[in-house]
Formats: structure tokens, sequence, C-alpha cells
């Protein structure tokens, strides 16, 4: 997940916090009439399914494959087009028809990436700190043999809005910590949004100013001199240099600022290729009885270049492949079409989403719901959704069957601006997420810490026990549950 998707959020984090949030499953369903299925999907056969994920270690096995054996998957490199390769290559021998669709997807490669301080008050003479930094994604380059300005730091926008006079020049430090308290709390999405903002928007704010670079202090916990990369965004012919620095970076530097005038000396080197070649991976098991109604899957197969994805996203992405698996191993055919989609390009482009959305634009209206999971590798809770509060009592008969599993938590909001679903959900699909135990996901995401061994493989095996019910459910539901709910009058 990275902050393309987070800023379409940010909205609703912001109202979470001030108290208009998203219904919880209780007040959803009090706004909303107690209406059942007029014909329930079979409760034993979202057991069986239940049961069958929950013994199966195919999805951590792939997930296995993806993070060991081909390791970091940035759009354009040699990692992700052999992860398309594979993943296509697991779902052919899963049972699935398979293909392949084309997308154009920004090719940023990192270069030399160091940074020193190289002045400050009482700097013993002949010394120099180093401060560990990573590139963000979309950065520009400093000359290779780096540059040298003095830091300015600012602790929000209205502060570097306010200190605008003095911004030319300079190296732009926003210094802004994530909420660990929030993330302590469950609403580790809402600290995201809070802090993440300066990665995405500071850099070009400090560049409209004058500034020569900019630095942002890494988003995420877990403190431990790690730097958390993620996109950056920039317009209006501006790039600068623009890098995430260690949390304790960042805080030497707000601490030597205030004895007094500090510099950094910078070098980053990354470069903007042209756009390369790749795809969506696709795999469907067609529906018996109304295969043009189409009921997505989803998680996104590229992942950033510090480390191996494994829970950003590899394992919502196995968590979809594993769906589609286990309803295929049981012999269960849906009656509407269920399609797995593996994204690419959602961490700096979300060119994957676009393109689907651009080439099925006409046939939206035949998208029954869309799910994607993309919120790491922790324990499932529940769902949330961006269904009208009208259809909520239409999927109590699916939190029953998910309540063995601990995860029948249902929260509907109107708008739920998943990454890659986001310009369907805008085309009136409704959109599914699993709700998951998230509260450590931001100490790795984006990191080189973001490894295998992160991984809970039951957690694993609940996420495909809640995906493949939900799929199933959707797949065989007799009523209409309506478009998204941001589209309803």
């Amino acid at each position: 997940m990275d902050y393309k998707n987070t800023m379409r959020r940010t909205a609703l984090w912001t109202a979470l916090l001030a108290g208009s949030a998203a219904l919880s499953c209780a007040a959803a369903q009090a706004e909303a009439p107690a209406a059942a299925p007029s014909v329930a999907v079979e409760a034993a056969t979202l057991a069986k399914i239940r049961e069958a994920a929950l013994q199966s270690d195919w999805a951590y096995q792939r997930l296995a494959d993806l993070t060991d054996l081909i390791g970091p998957r940035l759009s354009g490199s040699p990692g992700a087009a052999a992860a398309v390769k594979q993943v296509a290559d697991a779902m052919q021998k899963a049972g699935a028809e398979v293909s392949l669709q084309a997308v154009k997807v920004p090719h940023w490669v990192r270069g030399q990436e160091t940074a020193q301080l190289v002045d400050y008050p009482g700097r013993p003479a002949g010394l120099s700190q180093r401060v560990v930094l990573t590139a963000l994604g979309g950065s520009g380059a400093t000359p290779a043999a780096g540059l040298t300005a003095p830091v300015l730091v600012v602790h929000s926008m209205e502060e570097l809005a306010a200190r605008a006079a003095e911004v030319k020049g300079r190296i732009v430090l926003f210094d802004v910590a994530y909420d660990q308290n929030l993330a302590d709390a469950g609403m580790s999405g809402a600290a995201y949004g809070q802090a993440g903002l300066y990665r995405f928007a500071g850099p070009l704010a400090a560049a409209r100013l004058g500034a020569v670079a900019a630095l942002v202090r890494s988003v995420g916990g877990a403190d431990f001199r790690i730097p958390h990369t993620g996109a950056t965004h920039f317009s209006d012919g501006l790039q600068i240099p623009a890098a995430a620095v260690t949390a304790e970076d960042a805080m030497l530097m707000t601490r030597l600022d205030a004895r007094g005038p500090i510099k950094l000396h910078l070098t980053l080197t990354p470069q903007t290729l042209p756009d390369a070649d790749s795809f969506n991976v696709i795999a469907e098991i067609r529906g018996s009885e109304k295969p043009d109604e189409i009921v997505i899957v989803s998680g996104h197969l590229d992942s950033w270049d510090l480390a191996t994805g494994a829970i950003d996203d590899g394992a919502g992405l196995v968590g979809a492949l594993g769906a589609l698996e286990t309803i295929k191993r049981l012999h269960l055919q849906p009656k509407r079409t269920i399609r797995v989609i593996a994204w690419m390009n959602e961490e700096n482009g979300s060119r994957g989403g676009q393109t689907y959305t651009a080439n099925n634009r006409a046939l939206l209206g035949r998208h029954f719901a869309a799910i994607e999971s993309d919120s790491g590798a922790g324990r499932p809770l529940g769902l949330l959704t961006s269904i009208g509060a009208d259809a909520v009592g239409l999927f109590k008969p699916l939190q029953a069957a998910l309540l063995p599993l601990g995860a029948a938590a249902l929260t509907r909001r109107d708008v739920l601006g998943t990454g890659d679903l986001s310009d369907i959900e805008r085309g009136g699909v409704p959109i599914f997420e699993p709700l998951l135990d998230n509260r450590t996901y931001f100490n790795y995401h984006h990191t080189p810490a973001d490894t295998l061994d992160k991984v809970v493989p039951d957690n694993v095996r609940r996420q495909v026990a809640l995906m493949g019910m939900l799929s199933w459910y959707l797949a065989n539901m007799p009523e209409p549950i309506g478009r998204a709910a941001s589209q309803k009058p």
C-alpha cells in the first residue's frame, strides 16, 4: 500500500478522528433495515471453504516463492516481470483460466543515496555525521557529486508557509512523527495518513518555494534507524531530490537545529526511465448461471525495491490467489464469475487499476462487487465495505459463518478509496477489504525489513478463508446489493 492510496483516504481518517467515522457493524445494522437474504448462501459450503483454507499452506508457499525466489518487484524491474510469470503459472496449475492484461508502468530506479551533516553548532573540527535515508519514489537527482545546503527544519505545512521566505536554496526537513498511540489503538491507517501527507505532498510544496531538496521523517513505527520509502508527487515541471530519513536522524537534526544553523551534504542519483511494458495477471472461474456478472478478488503484485514485499502486498495477493485455489480444489462452481486480479504498479502509479477500469468502463455495471487486500498480513478481524446501508443486513449469514474465524466484524463506509479499486468504486462498484489487525504493519511497511519472516502462516490461512468465503458469498447471492454507497442518491 502506498501513499497514492492513502491520500484518497486522508479525508476519511480525519472524519474518523473527529467522531464522524465509518459505522460499526452494530451502528450500520441499526441504520439499515433488518434485511436478510431470501435464499441464503449455504452455510455448509461456507464452512467447507473456511475449513479447507485453514488446513492448507498453498497460499503461504506461493508467498515464499514470491518473496524468497524473486525478491523485490518494483514496476519495470526484472523482479516484477518474473512475478507476472510466476503468478500466472501458479494460477494455471490451480485450474483457473488465466490471461495477461498489458499495462504501461513507470520505471524509476534507485541510485546512490548518502547524506552527511557537515556543519552544525559545536561540531568538532574535521567531523561529520552520517544521516540514514532512502530516496522517495519519483525523487529528482542531485549532481553526481551531491549538493551541500543549509537545512530548514519545519514541523507542519503551516510552519513551512510561515517561513516561506527562508526556503529558497535550502534543504527542507519535515520532521513530523508517526503517531504510535493511534497505531496502538488500532488506528494505524489514521496515523499513516496524517504523517504520510508530508511524504506525498511535502517535497512539491518545498520545491514551489525554491528548496533545493526535501527530506521527510520516515512514516512508520518501530524506530530502529530504518528508512521507509514510498511515492512522492511532483507536478508543474518541478522535481527536486527527495528522501525519507530515519526517525532518529530527523530528531537529531531537530535537536541540532535548536542550537543553531546546520548544513547537509546530500547525494541522490535516481533515474526516471521510459515507461515499461508489464501486465495485470487475471485468473477466473466462470460463473455457471450469471457468467457476465463479475466478483473481483485481488491484491497487488508489485512491491518497493528495498525488500521482498512480504506484507506489502505479498500476503494480500496470495490471500486472493488462495481464495480461488480453495474454491477450485473443492470443485465448487460459483453462479457469478470470480475474477482474481494480481494488479501491477499499485505502489508508484496505480497504472494496473487505471488500465483495467479504462478497458472495462462500459462493463462496470456488470461488476457485482470487488475485493482487494492491501493492509498487510495481520490476523483478520472482519470486513470493510462501501455497500449502501440498506444492504448491510444481507451479510448476516456470512458474518455468522465468519464467527468461528474470529472475523465477523463488518464496518461500512460510504467510500473506501482502496488503491487499485478506487476508480471502479467511483464507477459505482461496491468495494470490500479484509479488516486486519495492522497495529504493527507500519513498522515494516516500505522498509528493508518487509520480509517473509514477518508473516505468521496461520494469518495467511485465515485471510484465504475470509477472502474465499466472501468471494463465494458474493458470487452466489440471489439478491442485488446495489451500487457503491457513494453512488446512491
